[in-house]
């Protein structure tokens, strides 16, 4: 590595992290946050079984699950546009990553749904509660203690997946790392560079995730 790179380094990581800042993480949190509301409401009905809507939430995480993040985006901001459906880039993201974490965590809600001993909603409905009340008050609280793994883990995956986003001109850290590059012919420091921005995210993301995971075993 000689001094040229160093400085393209040096000039270049915070041109890199703003962007980081301003979109990659915005992002992801907008897009968790929608996503886990969709992921919670597709867990209870295909918990509960219910008619008609059971199937189309079936088809929809069917969908999502089983085609490629990359095609999603694609469809719905180069796509929609053909049915007269015209969204900015950055709504079409957050369509898309939204759709796509609700898929992927409403499978780990309704596992960990499952599995809360069925004698916690028993002992709910004795002492007066309805059907929703011991859903929202007694099983999904213990569905979540359940799911903190997982659902740390389609966080961090997110993260990461914010990239495909440079493929529909979402300004995020990894365009903004494909411009610098194709500016200064260095792409494999650059990248490099923005591995580590993207693991440093990551990793503060996984300590998170232990702090949780230890405050919630203290709660027993």
């Amino acid at each position: 590595m000689n001094d040229r790179v160093i400085r393209i380094l040096l000039d270049s990581f915070f041109k890199i992290l703003i962007p980081g800042l301003q979109y990659t993480i915005p992002l992801t949190i907008i897009t968790f946050a929608i996503g886990l509301l969709i992921a919670i409401a597709v867990a209870i009905v295909r918990v509960y079984k219910i008619k008609v809507i059971d199937q189309i939430v079936r088809f929809y995480v069917w969908v999502f699950r089983g085609t490629p993040l990359l095609v999603q985006l694609f469809i719905i901001f180069y796509g929609l546009p053909n049915i007269g459906i015209q969204l900015s880039a950055w709504v079409a993201a957050i369509i898309t990553f939204s759709l796509n974490v609700g898929a992927y965590c409403s499978e780990t809600l309704r596992g960990a749904i499952i599995s809360v001993d069925k004698t916690q909603k028993e002992a709910a409905l004795s002492i007066g509660m309805t059907n929703n009340q011991a859903m929202f008050y007694v099983i999904l609280p213990q569905a979540f203690k359940n799911a903190i793994s997982p659902l740390f883990n389609s966080l961090i995956a997110l993260v990461k997946d914010t990239s495909l986003a440079a493929n529909i001109t979402v300004v995020e850290m990894f365009m903004a790392a494909q411009r610098i590059a194709a500016n200064t012919y260095e792409p494999f420091a650059l990248y490099c560079e923005v591995a580590v921005i993207y693991l440093i995210f990551c990793t503060a993301l996984t300590y998170l995730q232990k702090y949780c995971e230890e405050r919630l075993s203290r709660r027993g």
